[in-house]
Parts: structure tokens; C-alpha cells; sequence
């Protein structure tokens, strides 16, 4: 992560240029035809809007230097004379994130066999998608956690596709390496600019910090030999079920690429443990989709040797707490001009509660407590985080 500039640029700046790219994006598109650019919704990875284009209901994107809008209005990348002079010249390059990314939804539709939202068009580094209606992933877990394990274990199972030969040679070169959990740990805390970082993260920094320490010391080292094709951004808010829980999800926002199996898991996982934590609802349901998160992992496992299974859980656990670390510590160190989503808010108000519960659980892992202990006792601090 580069130094920070004193003269960050403004929200209202990059904003107003995102909607003005937007516009002539569309313009280019679809010529003549009546835009308007509807409600802007809430991000801290790239700057996304609703767009009505001849009546057509669509989402925009606009990714700045393929950089989170968070570290992009920190000044990561300078001032906003240089912001923009770059961007002119990122737009232009080949393989920008958005580009991968669209290539990304036609691969997982067409080649995997996997239900994705359609692309509508891309151009000068704007990505036009189709809307796609209905209850998200997190929106039936909460209405209904008793069906947590079943409807995790089928988001996961919906993604078999991606194991195709033919589907992984076309990753490979559309590959979207940014989003993946160990590269966003390693960009986020780096020996160089990783403790100025942290210390924007006000007094969490301190606690942050040394989990961090321990997490590089847990961290398992880099998988051999063949590694499995991911999603690489599954979240419960990027699995939308339009036709009600017993129907397919369809996937939005890909990070396709080569990881860890434990990958999408730990940060669905990861995920859906901090909305539950934001929530806060009672007893019963925190419980619930804790036991439901345990039948989703049983299931992911059920094959494997007792040995296997203990050493596939440890590293889903250490995935588990460097997501959580990642976005936890990019709510904490957002500029104060960025809207989060509301859930952001609610979660660093209890930052305290989540900062215990990776406390407790990677300092099991570091005593040496078996991963299935170690397990057994995150998923109780999951429902003792939600309840304090």
C-alpha cells in the first residue's frame, strides 16, 4: 500500500466525475437513447449507481485505478489532479478490473454453467450490468436462519461448474487476483506501510495490530501443486435468489481466479458472521445460523479423512480471520465523506465485539488447540459476539 497524500481527494469530486463517465459511457453504448442516473448505492470498493437507460434498469460501475474507493480518497494514489491524470491512462490499458470482471459474469454463464447477472455493455472503464431482482442470500438467512446450512451449502455447490478445464484455462487469463483474501491482507499490512495504516484505525489499531502479527505467523504457506478455480468475492449480498429460497441463485460481482478450496467458503463465512454481529438479533437466531454455519462446513467435508478434515478447518479459520480483519479495518479507516452501507455502521459501533472474537479464536489456533476445538469455539464466540 503507497504512502498516503495530504490533499486526498474529495467524495463529491470522484463522485461527480463517476456520473459524468457514466453518462458518456452509456452515451457511446446506446447513442440517443434517455439516461438518468438513479440512486447511488453504497460502496467501499467501487463507485456503483442504478441507471435507467430507455427505460432499461441497470447497475453502473466505475472502478478507479482498480483501487478501493476507500484507499482512493485516503490519497493512496495522490491528489485528484493525479487521480484523474492516471485513470485516463488506466482506462486505456488492457486487463483493467472491470473488464476482467465482465469477461469474469460471461465465463461463469456461459462456460461454467453458473447463473450470473448479464452483462449490458462496458466501455472507457465503465461496466454496465443487468438488475437482478429478488431476496439476497444474507436477506433469507436472517428471515430464516433455521435454513442456513442448506442454503450456504447450495450457494457453494451452484459454483461446481468453475472446475471445468475449459473454464479454468479462461480464468487464468482473465484472472482477478485484487479481491482475493490473501492478497488484500498483504496489500493492506505490509511491513512498510501496514502500522501507519492500522493507526488510522483509532484505538481497534492496537488490537488489530497484534492480530495481525499472529495471523502472518498462522498463515499457511502457499498451497502446491493444482489449485482450485474460485469465486473469490462470495458474499451473502452477491448470491440473489429471484425466484425465493427453493429457486437457483444468481451470482453478481465475480472475483474469479486460483485459490485455496477454503477461500469462498471463509469469506461467505466471514461475511455473513459480521451481518449477524451488525444485526444483533436474539438468542435463538444468532444460535441457529451459528449450528447452520457448522452443517454448511460438515457438509463441505464430508469426504475427508479425519486428518484432512482438521487441517482443511485451520485454514478456513485463518482465511475466516484475515476477511474479517480486511474489512473490518477498511470500515475503521473509511474517510468520514464516504457513505458505507448501512450495515458498516452498525458493525464498527461494535467493533470491540468482533475484535474479541478474533482474539479468542486465533489465540487458540496459536496455542496449538486442535482445529476442531478451535472451530467449536469461534462458532460459540460467534453467538456470544452477537449477544454481549
Amino acid at each position: 500500500m503507497a504512502g498516503t497524500s495530504s490533499a486526498a481527494p474529495a467524495a463529491a469530486n470522484v463522485f461527480a466525475y463517476s456520473d459524468r463517465q457514466i453518462e458518456q459511457a452509456a452515451a457511446m453504448l446506446w447513442p440517443g437513447a434517455v439516461v438518468r442516473l438513479g440512486v447511488h448505492t453504497p460502496s467501499v470498493t467501487a463507485y456503483v449507481r442504478r441507471v435507467q437507460v430507455d427505460g432499461r434498469a441497470l447497475f453502473a460501475k466505475v472502478s478507479l485505478l482498480g483501487l478501493s474507493l476507500v484507499s482512493v480518497l485516503r490519497g493512496t494514489a495522490g491528489d485528484w489532479a493525479q487521480v484523474r491524470a492516471a485513470q485516463v491512462a488506466y482506462q486505456g490499458s488492457p486487463g483493467t478490473l472491470l473488464e476482467r470482471e465482465a469477461r469474469g459474469l460471461d465465463i461463469l454463464r456461459e462456460e461454467a454453467g453458473v447463473p450470473a447477472c448479464r452483462v449490458a455493455g462496458h466501455q472507457n472503464g465503465v461496466l454496465f450490468t443487468e438488475q437482478v431482482t429478488g431476496p439476497t442470500l444474507a436477506d433469507l438467512l436472517a428471515k430464516d436462519p433455521q435454513r442456513t446450512g442448506e442454503l450456504m451449502t447450495r450457494a457453494v455447490v451452484e459454483l461446481t461448474g468453475l472446475q471445468r478445464p475449459a473454464v479454468a484455462r479462461k480464468v487464468d487469463e482473465a484472472a482477478i487476483t485484487e479481491r482475493g483474501i490473501g492478497s488484500t491482507f498483504d496489500r493492506k499490512f505490509n511491513g512498510i506501510s501496514g502500522p501507519t495504516y492500522l493507526r488510522k484505525a483509532g484505538q481497534a489499531g492496537d488490537m488489530l495490530s497484534t492480530l495481525v502479527l499472529r495471523l502472518r505467523r498462522l498463515r499457511p504457506t502457499p498451497a502446491a501443486g493444482h489449485r482450485p478455480v474460485v469465486y473469490g468475492d462470495l458474499k451473502p449480498d452477491h448470491v440473489v435468489f429471484p425466484d425465493g429460497a427453493d429457486g437457483r441463485p444468481v451470482f453478481l460481482d465475480p472475483g474469479l481466479g486460483r485459490g485455496r478450496p477454503q477461500a469462498d467458503p471463509a469469506k461467505l463465512i466471514s461475511r455473513t458472521v459480521l451481518g449477524l454481529i451488525a444485526s444483533a438479533p436474539d438468542l435463538v437466531t444468532a444460535d441457529a445460523t451459528a449450528r447452520g454455519i457448522e452443517e454448511f462446513t460438515d457438509a463441505l467435508t464430508a469426504d475427508l479423512a479425519p486428518g484432512e478434515r482438521a487441517e482443511w478447518l485451520r485454514h478456513l479459520v485463518v482465511l475466516w480471520l484475515m476477511d474479517t480483519t480486511n474489512i473490518l479495518s477498511t470500515y475503521l479507516t473509511s474517510p468520514p465523506d464516504l457513505p458505507l452501507p448501512e450495515h458498516a455502521g452498525k458493525l464498527t459501533a461494535r467493533t470491540e465485539r468482533v475484535c474479541g472474537l478474533l482474539e479468542t479464536t486465533s489465540a487458540g489456533l496459536a496455542a496449538g488447540t486442535g482445529p476442531r476445538a478451535v472451530w467449536q469455539l469461534a462458532l460459540a464466540g460467534v453467538v456470544k459476539a452477537t449477544n454481549r
